[in-house]
């Protein structure tokens, strides 16, 4: 199991309640959340991937199950990692989506990458 289908439809489910267009894609071995062509959140393994204000970040990490990414070895500033402590309940895990989905149109896009077909 690369990630868990369970939380991705609990993310899916959040996102059709509050009428926002999406497209989930599967990368970094889960399956991420794209929302206005940004990565927003993502479901690795068991866990939440959020992207939110790096503003709030440092607060953030102070908050029960709160850590941060440093899938690259290197920590993220502005994305966290969020275990089952921090997304048990609907309430919680909503908090932190919103958090989200509130810093989504702050975030700068990943640059596309030009096709090397002429």
């Amino acid at each position: 199991m690369a990630f868990s289908e369970f939380l991705a439809d609990r993310v899916s489910q959040f996102f059709r309640e509050k009428s926002i267009h999406f497209l989930a894609k599967k990368m970094f071995g889960g399956l991420v959340f794209m929302v206005d062509d940004k990565m927003c959140v993502g479901v690795m393994k068991d866990q939440i991937m959020a992207r939110i204000n790096p503003d709030i970040y440092d607060e953030s990490l102070r908050k029960e199950g709160c850590t941060s990414m440093d899938f690259t070895k290197k920590t993220m500033k502005g994305f966290v990692y969020l275990n089952d402590e921090a997304i048990d309940l609907d309430e919680n895990l909503y908090y932190w989506l919103q958090l989200a989905l509130d810093f989504n149109p702050l975030a700068k896009a990943s640059k596309k990458k030009k096709s090397s077909k002429n």
